[in-house]
């Protein structure tokens, strides 16, 4: 849709136009709702004034770019977000040559835009190509924007930052006075008065620059931008970011300034659908709903693991007061949202900024404090340097209790909770052990309030694969639990989820098979593997999560330790790529993971 012809009254049609499909298509999809919609006018007025094509157009974690993808010839295919083989619900350059980057975790936007620039200097593009990033408040909190932003103003690359501020409200707005100076300050005048007053007092040494310094912070007060201009980066705002006439006016002023500027819009959440409007989190991600009334149109399919969790840690916390946690941004997808009601003191949201969150924790750890670092498994990558330095280097009680483990759907590559056990299993002092229903997961909760060293516990998005398991007896270090023995030269081992997956996939099975909940990928219980391997020569291994350095590798490891060669091992685990999107039974029929495909492959 090419827009750049388009007057302010055809603009504002086509702004009602992208909210009416977007609500139409995630009503009946799912995806992010009130951040897209509140940036919709953001988004028309960026490609308005600067073009897609060439423009870097980078969005920070990019779900509230379904206006970008309606705008760039998606319409006709914007049915399939989030489907199985159809639109991702990020940014995503193999779908278009109008997406940047692929983007779907926070803050990385301003540091994508100065490497973006550094590269436009160096072809000699400056004239032609300007990066315009969009980043919203809540990504702001993460320490990542300021490393760039830090470099971006000492080389002040030319760059349009525009800040969306859709929440926290880092400013709030004055009124006419305040839209008045805005405009000023991204107007000619201004920025040849700017340039002029800095040549002359260069002549009058320190006092003048110090006395023109103050003479400008004064004009300033007023507005919020002081912050950024000590970085030395523009501020212009804030402004009214549902105003398409102001927007695209300040938008060109900004991109004429041939430097780094911040654009600072305030909109609100869920513009134009009026249950979304404001600062709801639950209209952040949604499901399908419907629209008449909000309603979700999916009906729960049982206790969730996150659910499990928090009834776990609250009983814990209740008991014990040296109990304490954190969660990066996300209350209520961890499921720490009623510890944070209850115990205000000792739970913490510490927005985006999951290194913060490990090594604060870590400290609360070395004062004799129980921390549960509760981030999503995708997002404590962020954190992998932190665990390490801060955490098990001095062996600190540290839970990392891992939500999302496993594939999660529509989210997709981005999200995917799968590399967690790769990669925490090589750090020294960690322990790494898992759930596989509703009582083994308050058992393994009460194992880690207890445990004296770091460990981590990971469990899935939604329910656990089957909940009608052999009865769970109490977690002990390095043991696990055989449920079903038999004769067979078949076992199966599952690890967290994964022992419903194998369960499931034994009934498919004419032959009756044994079954070992692993509990525990490190340390292994070698015992009972060594047991198991003069009775069974077929091992079959069952985790949700990444073959290379995974459980299978684990379990590869020990047998060639202990050099048992009579042993066929084979995992089921993800194969060394990223998983794609879509409806999670769909993805994981395509990897060839559903219990009857599994079972096909133990028959060969």
């Amino acid at each position: 849709m090419n827009i750049k012809l388009k007057n302010i009254p055809e603009l504002e049609a086509i702004c009602k136009d992208i909210r009416k499909e977007i609500l139409r298509v995630v009503s009946k999809n799912g995806g992010h709702l009130s951040s897209t919609l509140g940036a919709t006018e953001l988004i028309v007025a960026m490609h308005k004034v600067f073009d897609s094509k060439k423009d870097p157009f980078i969005f920070d974690v990019s779900h509230q770019a379904y206006a970008h993808k309606l705008l760039t010839d998606r319409w006709e295919v914007f049915d399939t977000l989030r489907q199985f083989n159809g639109m991702c619900g990020y940014t995503k350059p193999s779908e278009s040559e109008h997406d940047y980057f692929v983007a779907g975790h926070s803050s990385t936007s301003i540091s994508l835009g100065v490497g973006a620039a550094k590269a436009i200097a160096l072809k000699g593009e400056e004239d032609s190509r300007v990066p315009v990033i969009m980043i919203g408040d809540g990504s702001m909190t993460a320490g990542m924007v300021y490393e760039a932003l830090n470099e971006l103003g000492d080389k002040k690359y030319p760059m349009v930052i525009i800040l969306n501020d859709n929440e926290m409200s880092i400013a709030k707005p004055i009124g006419a006075l305040s839209r008045m100076l805005s405009s000023a300050m991204a107007g000619p005048f201004y920025q040849k008065f700017k340039k002029h007053t800095e040549n002359f007092v260069d002549n009058f040494g320190d006092g003048a620059h110090y006395i023109a310094k103050k003479m400008e912070e004064s004009l300033k007060l007023i507005t919020p931008g002081i912050m950024f201009e000590e970085m030395g980066i523009d501020y212009i705002g804030p402004v009214d970011g549902h105003d398409l006439n102001s927007l695209v006016d300040i938008l060109q002023r900004a991109k004429g300034l041939k430097k780094p500027v911040i654009v600072h819009a305030q909109t609100l959440k869920g513009k134009g659908y009026n249950i979304a409007e404001g600062k709801e989190e639950k209209w952040h991600g949604v499901g399908p709903f419907d629209i008449s009334n909000g309603a979700s149109a999916k009906k729960s399919s049982g206790k969730s693991a996150t659910q499990i969790y928090t009834e776990a840690l609250l009983h814990l916390a209740k008991n014990n007061e040296k109990i304490v946690g954190a969660t990066a941004a996300m209350p209520s997808g961890t499921g720490l949202s009623e510890l944070m009601e209850t115990y205000p003191d000792r739970f913490w949201d510490v927005a985006i900024a999951e290194q913060h969150a490990v090594t604060s924790m870590s400290a609360l750890a070395k004062e004799g404090f129980k921390p549960f670092c509760t981030i999503y498994s995708t997002f404590l990558q962020r954190g992998f340097d932190q665990v390490i330095h801060d955490t098990c280097l001095m062996d600190l009680p540290v839970v990392f209790a891992l939500d999302r483990a496993g594939i999660v759907g529509e989210d997709g590559e981005t999200h995917q909770g799968v590399f967690d056990i790769s990669f925490l299993r090589a750090i020294p002092n960690m322990t790494l052990f898992a759930p596989r229903d509703e009582k083994s997961f308050h058992q393994a909760m009460a194992f880690a309030s207890e445990y004296q060293h770091p460990c981590s516990i990971r469990y899935p998005r939604g329910s656990f694969t089957q909940s009608d398991l052999p009865e769970s007896t109490p977690f002990e270090l390095a043991k696990s639990q055989l449920l079903r023995s038999n004769a067979s030269d078949i076992l199966f081992i599952g690890y967290g989820n994964g022992v419903g997956r194998a369960y499931e996939t034994a009934q498919h099975l004419d032959a009756d098979v044994s079954i070992l909940d692993l509990r525990f990928v490190k340390p292994l219980d070698e015992e009972m593997l060594k047991d198991l391997s003069t009775k069974h020569k077929k091992w079959f291994v069952f985790s949700d999560s990444s073959k290379a350095g995974g459980v299978g590798s684990a379990i590869l490891e020990f047998l060639s330790k202990e050099k048992i060669l009579d042993v066929a091992c084979e995992s089921f685990e993800y194969e060394d790529k990223f998983i794609t999107h879509g409806n999670t039974k769909l993805v994981e029929e395509s990897l060839g993971l559903l219990p009857e495909q599994l079972a096909s492959r133990v028959k060969s």
